[in-house]
């Protein structure tokens, strides 16, 4: 079961400089990064909406959604910053080194909230090794950078 989570976060890996390029392109046409961004979400969000009306997703009451913490209604603000950034990033790095340096982010962010447990996330100590990983990640990043 563990390799088909790994096959869809290679999959959803894949997708992140395709929906960058794809979006790249919307907003050659509607002439606006943050517009395109904003019509990339409306169309996910339809989608999603669409999704949980065919799996008859039961829905919370809306008191019930306030009972959890502040910050987790957060994600959808930087959802709309990652797909607006992609956008406005893309054209100038290109999609390997804008790749390169999100995965440097994302590795170094992943390993501070793993070590302090924060936001749900299980305790896994930032031992040298992960930190080894993530220095090579950015090495990585700046070989593609220059290369």
């Amino acid at each position: 079961m563990r390799l088909f989570f790994i096959a869809i976060a290679v999959t959803f890996g894949a997708l992140a400089p395709t929906q960058a390029g794809i979006n790249m392109k919307l907003r050659n046409f509607v002439g606006d990064p943050v517009l395109a961004a904003t019509i990339s979400f409306a169309v996910g969000t339809l989608t999603l909406i669409a999704y949980s009306f065919l799996a008859k997703t039961p829905i919370p009451a809306f008191e019930a959604t306030l009972k959890g913490p502040w910050w987790m209604w957060t994600g959808g603000l930087m959802g709309a910053f990652f797909v607006a950034a992609a956008v406005i990033v893309a054209p100038v790095l290109g999609a390997g080194t804008m790749m390169c340096w999100m995965v440097a982010g994302q590795m170094a962010a992943s390993i501070f909230l793993d070590h302090f447990g924060l936001i749900g996330y299980a305790v896994r100590e930032a031992s040298p090794m992960r930190i080894v990983g993530v220095v090579l990640v950015v090495t990585g990043a700046v070989l593609i950078e220059k290369f």
